[in-house]
C-alpha cells in the first residue's frame, strides 16, 4: 500500500471546506495549480473521484463526504502528535479567548486537561464577541482565539474546528410572527454571523422581523428569550433546558451552518501552538460524547 500524504489530505479537507480552489490555495499557501495537482494525487490514490467541479461549481462526491470525517481525524492526530513531540515541556504564557457561549459550553474541561498536562504553561481566558476578539488579537492582545465565521468567508489563517447549524430558540414554540405584527429578535449586536443568518433567513422568507433585544452576552440572551421578549439563534447544541428549538420546516426557516475557527496570533509560541494542536485533538471527541 502507497504512503499517504498529510499533505494531500490538507488541501483536501481545505477545499472540502471552502469549495474553492482560490480560497484553498490561499489557505494552505500553495497556488491554485498545485492545489489541483493534489487532489488529482489523492483521487489517483484512492482510486475515486472526491469533487465534481466545472467552471463554476466545486462539490463533493459521495466518496469525498466519506473520506472528510476520517481526513479531519488523521489530520488533527498528526498535529497532536508533532505537538507533543516538539514541545513535551512547553512552558509559557497563552492569552486565550472565545465567545462567552463557546467558552460556558464547551471549552471549560478542554482547557482543563491541558493545565494538567502542561503545568508550566499560564492560561489567561477572556470571553468577549468574535468581532471584538478578533480586532483584540490584530492588536496583539491575545494568542489565540476561538472565531465563529461563515464557512465560505473564513478568516484568513483561521484553522476549522467544527460546523454548527443554528436554530430558533424561543420561550415556547410559537407562529414565526404575530399576525399583522413582526418577529421580535433577541440578537447580538452586529456584526454577527448568527444575527446575518437569522435576518437573512426571515428576509429571503418573506416574514417580517424587528430587533426587540441587543445582547453581547450568552447568559443575557437567555434571559431575554425566558422573560419572553423575542426569539434567538443557537447552535442546536446548546439549546438551554425550559427553551424550546424551532427546527426549519413549513413554519421556520432553515438556517445555514456556522462554523467554529482557531486563529493564532502570528508566530505563534510553544505553548500556543501546544494549546491550538490539544484543542483541535480534543473538541471532536469532546463533541461526540456530547
Amino acid at each position: 500500500m502507497p504512503d499517504l500524504d498529510t499533505g494531500l489530505l490538507r488541501a483536501f479537507v481545505a477545499l472540502a471546506e471552502t469549495l474553492s480552489f482560490s480560497r484553498t490555495a490561499a489557505r494552505i499557501g500553495r497556488s491554485q495549480s498545485a492545489v489541483s495537482m493534489q487532489i488529482r494525487r489523492l483521487e489517483e490514490l484512492l482510486g475515486c473521484a472526491l469533487f465534481r467541479r466545472d467552471k463554476r461549481n466545486v462539490e463533493l462526491t459521495a466518496e469525498g463526504e466519506a473520506l472528510l470525517g476520517d481526513a479531519r481525524r488523521i489530520l488533527a492526530l498528526s498535529e497532536a502528535m508533532l505537538s507533543r513531540a516538539r514541545t513535551p515541556d512547553v512552558a509559557g504564557e497563552v492569552r486565550f479567548a472565545s465567545p462567552e457561549d463557546f467558552a460556558t459550553q464547551y471549552l471549560p474541561e478542554i482547557l482543563a486537561a491541558f493545565a494538567a498536562k502542561h503545568p508550566q504553561v499560564h492560561l489567561h481566558v477572556t470571553c468577549d464577541l468574535t468581532l471584538r476578539l478578533v480586532e483584540a488579537l490584530g492588536r496583539g492582545e491575545h494568542d489565540l482565539i476561538v472565531v465563529k465565521q461563515d464557512p465560505a468567508e473564513p478568516y484568513p489563517g483561521s484553522r476549522p474546528l467544527w460546523r454548527e447549524r443554528p436554530v430558533f430558540v424561543a420561550r415556547d414554540r410559537m407562529a414565526p410572527a404575530p399576525v399583522g405584527g413582526r418577529l421580535p429578535l433577541v440578537l447580538s449586536p452586529a456584526p454577527c454571523v448568527y444575527r446575518r443568518r437569522a435576518v437573512g433567513a426571515l428576509d429571503a422568507a418573506g416574514l417580517p422581523w424587528d430587533i426587540a433585544y441587543t445582547s453581547p452576552s450568552f447568559a443575557g440572551t437567555v434571559a431575554a428569550v425566558r422573560a419572553g421578549l423575542g426569539v434567538t439563534v443557537l447552535p442546536r447544541t446548546m439549546v438551554p433546558e425550559g427553551l424550546v428549538a424551532l427546527e426549519g420546516g413549513q413554519d421556520w426557516p432553515t438556517l445555514p451552518e456556522v462554523e467554529i475557527a482557531l486563529l493564532a496570533a502570528p508566530r505563534a509560541s510553544p505553548a500556543t501552538a501546544a494549546l491550538a494542536a490539544f484543542i483541535g485533538e480534543r473538541v471532536p471527541t469532546y463533541r461526540q460524547g456530547r
